[in-house]
């Protein structure tokens, strides 16, 4: 088999947590799991990221209540570190015609918004002055949305900007079950290969927090998630049949990406054959090569999307209204 050239091949991710070999990751709570990462000038070209502070919280579900409150609890808790100033625009990037990409307009809908209640007088004391926009997308508008932020922000005048969107994964065990919470900014359209001019404190003037969470893979990762599940259910079934366990239980009923199980070289070998010789990266080199020159590399997001958007905006919408407006949070509690 062929060698692959690696240097030509970018992987389609908008999370660092993927794009690094991040050390720290501690569990803060039962299945709820969080890296701090700070990515200086020299990793951020190797990369293709920006440098700044980064943050990744990785959870199971937000579908019932105990899951939801647990992780707006520790989004509470890390997001409250990069929060800067009292006057504060938030902006829901994403085409509202695409479901997968209306996280960040749908978040921004939830906000509370206090701006305008300045002409009355001050804001009473534990509120600050919030503002939303919601700029479409330039295939739509014809507008590039830094530009038009540059002049709402010369108006506005806030003291930060928070961007809010739908990002990237070359990971399915990531899609919709990751926050990314970076002061960079952010590069819209990125991880689809749609890349447009930066959203960053270089570009508009002032501090941009960037919120973002993972809701759709491409189909290279999918099949290469899929083989990599293939082999440590194979290596799973095969220790499993030698344990107590399996007189009690049947695999089916176990979840094997949860079980201590290591798949062996041999193993990859036997089962996959010259495939099976291949590291991850170049597994997924040669599926894009396959993949994309005839049109299949499509983007899959889940079928449940509508529903876990709606519970993962309410997430971001709640967590930032209690922060940016913590008299809300005492009326909760």
């Amino acid at each position: 088999m062929r060698q692959i050239d690696l240097k030509n091949f970018k992987i389609r991710t908008d999370l660092i947590a993927e794009a690094v070999t991040i050390q720290e990751r501690k569990e803060v709570e039962p299945g709820i799991f969080v890296s701090e990462f700070l990515l200086d000038e020299t990793n951020a070209k190797k990369v293709f990221k920006k440098p700044g502070n980064y943050t990744t919280i990785e959870f199971e579900d937000v579908s019932d209540t105990d899951n939801y409150s647990k992780v707006k609890k520790i989004l509470k808790i890390y997001l409250q570190k990069f929060l800067k100033g009292k006057k504060t625009l938030l902006v829901g990037l994403g085409n509202q015609k695409s479901t997968p990409d209306i996280l960040g307009p749908k978040t921004v809908e939830e906000i509370v918004v206090t701006s305008y209640l300045e002409e009355f007088g001050p804001l009473e004391e534990g509120f600050s002055s919030t503002a939303i926009f919601k700029p479409g997308v330039t295939g739509e508008t014809g507008l590039e949305t830094s530009s038009v932020l540059k002049n709402i922000i010369a108006s506005f005048q806030p003291e930060q900007v928070i961007v809010i969107d739908a990002l990237a994964s070359k990971s399915l065990e990531r899609v919709c079950k990751t926050i990314q919470i970076a002061d960079s900014g952010i590069e819209p359209g990125s991880g689809v290969g749609n890349k447009r001019t930066e959203i960053s404190f270089e570009t508009v003037g002032v501090p941009v927090l960037a919120i973002g969470i993972p809701t759709v893979v491409d189909a290279v990762s999918v099949v290469a998630d899929t083989i990599g599940y293939l082999m440590k259910q194979y290596s799973f079934q095969k220790k499993f049949l030698h344990t107590k366990k399996s007189r009690l239980v049947r695999a089916s009923q176990i979840n094997y990406l949860k079980e201590d199980v290591e798949v062996e070289k041999e193993d990859k070998e036997r089962v996959l054959g010259m495939l099976g010789s291949l590291e991850e990266e170049e597994i997924k080199a040669l599926f894009s090569e396959v993949l994309t020159p005839i049109g299949y590399n499509l983007m899959v997001t889940p079928k449940e999307i509508d529903f876990t958007i709606q519970k993962l905006a309410h997430l971001l919408a709640s967590t930032l209204n209690e922060l940016l407006h913590p008299k809300l949070g005492e009326t909760k509690e």
